[in-house]
């Protein structure tokens, strides 16, 4: 699984999940953001992540979402497919995704209120073990999950290629990703752009992106800067999006959707509206994302 563990190195885009005036899931609208993305230069399209409200979206459409994603990339770039929830679902999921094709998940974090360290390893082992054939990349947003537990995922299961980390801290993921093994996985930033850089500087070598959906080119800038070796040009980047990011991170993040299908909306690529819990950016925030969509430039 040599060639996912490279794909990974890159921009990972988590898409967002349109819907049409009625409320349902816009299939015809997904896939013209797909390609849009895709024909910009993006490698590696994530269907069904935070990004595109995994959790406010049924078991059928999380299905037809992937299966609308995949034929929209066709041969032009990887899908990392997100998956979640109780193991049987996370499994299903995962094999209704390698049915069409996809041969990686990425493994949402267990929401279960509970999380032990020793319990997340043993989530992810169910999962891995009945899908020898897929790559799997475990998603981390808890500092209770130390490079002990990764590295003791690794040992178990060859086929976790890849570890999307979102702790909010550089030097504990510095840490966690040596002690897990530095050059046994991909290793994510999961925090996007914001954290990217600092990410980059210690260990990882791919980064998920929601804004990359609005402003393709702005975040692949980023990513060849960054590979190459160019930290100024880097930072000009995280500049410009700065703003855009914040707004996103509000309030523990709670626009975090929002702010992305807003900045859509305004590009005429979609219709703002998101599912609860996210809600509808209220005027002042509508235009402070124009404020920023001016800066950029071009998008369209």
């Amino acid at each position: 699984m040599l060639d996912l563990t490279e794909k990974l190195a890159d921009v990972v885009a988590v898409t967002v999940t349109p819907f049409d005036a009625d409320g349902a899931v816009d299939l015809d609208t997904n896939a013209k953001l797909i390609r849009r993305i895709v024909e910009a230069g993006v490698n590696v399209v994530t269907p069904n992540g935070n990004t595109g409200e995994f959790y406010a979206l049924t078991p059928d459409e999380r299905r037809r979402v992937l299966e609308s994603t995949v034929a929209a990339v066709g041969e032009d770039a990887a899908v990392l497919a997100g998956v979640g929830l109780d193991v049987g679902s996370a499994i299903e999921a995962a094999r209704h995704a390698r049915d069409h094709g996809v041969r990686m998940v990425m493994v949402h974090q267990p929401v279960h209120p509970y999380l032990s360290a020793e319990g997340w390893v043993d989530y992810h082992r169910e999962i891995a073990n009945a899908l020898p054939d897929m790559g799997v990349v475990p998603y981390i947003r808890s500092p209770r999950v130390a490079g002990a537990q990764v590295a003791r995922l690794g040992e178990a299961c060859p086929n976790v290629i890849g570890v999307k980390y979102a702790v909010p801290d550089p030097v504990r993921f510095a840490s966690v990703a040596r002690d897990g093994g530095l050059d046994r996985f991909a290793w994510l930033c999961g925090l996007a752009e914001p954290y990217t850089p600092a990410y980059w500087a210690v260990g990882a070598r791919g980064f998920t992106s929601g804004l990359v959906t609005a402003a393709p080119e702005l975040t692949l800038r980023m990513r060849d800067a960054l590979r190459a070796g160019d930290f100024p040009a880097a930072m000009e980047v995280w500049d410009l999006i700065r703003r855009f990011e914040e707004l996103r991170g509000a309030n523990a993040s709670a626009d975090n959707v929002s702010v992305v299908k807003e900045a859509l909306a305004q590009l005429g690529l979609c219709r703002r509206d998101v599912r609860p819990p996210s809600r509808l950016l209220p005027p002042d925030v509508r235009e402070e994302v124009a404020s920023v969509l001016a800066t950029w430039g071009g998008q369209k």
